[in-house]
């Protein structure tokens, strides 16, 4: 410990900026400082935190040690011929994305920020908009190594150690920390997209255009306009698209085809006014965002920053919210539970609710992770800020409707959702807190996410 670290206790958030909490942050720089720091067995345990874009309570531990693993960054192994990396848990996507992309290799799987480490993407076994081609970050991963409750190193891959493997991919980072990964690349001959662009008029017309030909894209996302009423209810902008091949671009960019830039344009200012993100703003900037875009368009060339990662052109966006910050709910029912979306829709419009960002997109096949979201149907992500009395009424009755349908909420956006209704959701959740107790039996590592669910 002599070269570790230490920090005065910090008062940490989720990206919503909500329900912060107090910790001790800690910060590692190697495995062996990892599995130091875990043996102590610190009274209100130790999480691991990455860049905190987990919005609730994931990545906080009240009282407790965060062990911030943003130093254990860099590409230890890549095979060129394979597109096969290893790569310390605490490296970003977004560095990924800088040294590999000039290589012709890409992610496998990104949310909608590069502002994710390889460890929390694991964690939270992220999604993007390829789930219905490619399934989750963890379909991906070939091994990882791990430090568990004990402080004994583990080496995971799901044909050797599958029950270990899966029980952490989506397993909020409660079997252990990660420190290593090694995963598979997606080949690219550009840093750009292909993207096509359609304009729906309603959610029943958005979702069918996504059920008749999401098949032929690797890509595709949908942005919903849940202010909208009446016969436009639902309606919203579907992207899809492609990596852009050589022959794609226009001739001015041929020649330095895998450039990237990850560079942001403006900084939200620190201090925000809440309330500024209310109905009225969020209806105009909805219309708005409707009308710019045409009712169809194929082929437009876009960088990896604007289809994957528009909010990341703002620095800190989350601050926009103002001090009281925001709650994002992300929920999951199956095909055939299309009625549940259209509900769920329906009560945001008639509530008022402003959702700045709603995205509605479909998953495919889901993973053996007992905790991993994704299953093979609908899922719906939103931003509504804090502040509506209505608002804990809302979704909490979106609760019972998800439940109800046989779906669950994404643990990783999560801050708020009653300890009865996980089970429900998450029906093989004894059996990972069967798997849980032999990696982590005293219970070392610990966040407010476990406390709050029980997990």
């Amino acid at each position: 410990m002599a070269n570790l670290k230490r920090g005065a206790d910090s008062l940490l958030a989720g990206w919503g900026g909500t329900g912060a909490t107090r910790a001790e942050v800690v910060h590692p720089l190697s495995d062996i400082d990892v599995a130091e720091i875990v043996r102590q067995k610190p009274e209100r345990g130790v999480i691991a935190r990455g860049l905190g874009r987990a919005y609730g309570d994931a990545a906080l531990n009240s009282g407790g040690i965060v062990l911030d693993a943003t130093a254990l960054s860099g590409v230890r192994n890549l095979d060129e011929d394979s597109g096969v990396v290893t790569v310390a848990a605490g490296t970003s996507l977004e560095d990924l994305m800088r040294w590999l992309l000039p290589a012709g290799w890409f992610v496998p799987v990104t949310p909608g920020t590069r502002s994710v480490t390889v460890g929390g993407a694991i964690a939270s076994d992220i999604h993007g908009k390829n789930h219905h081609a490619d399934g989750t970050f963890g379909n991906h991963v070939l091994s990882m190594t791990l430090i568990d409750g004990t402080g004994t190193t583990r080496h995971l891959s799901p044909t050797e150690t599958p029950r270990e493997f899966w029980a952490t991919t989506g397993g909020m980072g409660l079997t252990g920390i990660i420190t290593e990964a090694t995963f598979r690349l997606i080949p690219v001959e550009t840093s750009s997209m292909r993207v096509d662009t359609e304009r729906a008029s309603n959610l029943d017309d958005l979702m069918a255009r996504m059920s008749d030909r999401d098949d032929e894209y690797r890509y595709s996302v949908a942005w919903i306009d849940c202010l909208a009423t009446g016969k436009s209810m639902g309606r919203g902008i579907l992207d899809r698209g492609e990596h852009a091949l050589l022959s794609d671009l226009p001739a001015n960019k041929r020649g330095n085809p895998l450039a990237f830039s990850s560079h942001a344009v403006v900084t939200a200012p620190p201090i925000f006014p809440s309330g500024l993100v209310n109905r009225w703003t969020v209806r105009a900037f909805n219309e708005l965002w409707f009308r710019k875009t045409r009712s169809g368009h194929e082929g437009a060339i876009q960088s990896i920053g604007q289809f994957f990662h528009p909010l990341d052109l703002v620095t800190d966006w989350n601050r926009l919210y103002g001090s009281r910050g925001f709650v994002q709910y992300q929920f999951c029912v199956p095909f055939g539970a299309e009625r549940a979306v259209q509900t769920a829709v329906e009560r945001l419009s008639l509530s008022g609710a402003p959702s700045f960002l709603a995205v509605l997109k479909r998953f495919g096949p889901a993973n053996p992770g007992p905790l991993s979201f994704p299953q093979p149907g609908w899922t719906l992500a939103l931003d509504i800020p804090v502040g509506d009395p209505g608002l804990s009424g809302l979704l909490d009755g979106l609760d019972d409707l998800v439940l109800d349908n046989g779906g669950g909420v994404y643990l990783a956006k999560d801050g708020r959702v009653r300890r009865g209704h996980l089970e429900g959701m998450y029906p093989r959740l004894n059996e990972w807190r069967e798997t849980v107790a032999l990696m982590n039996p005293d219970g070392v590592i610990q966040s407010d996410l476990a406390r709050r669910l029980g997990l």
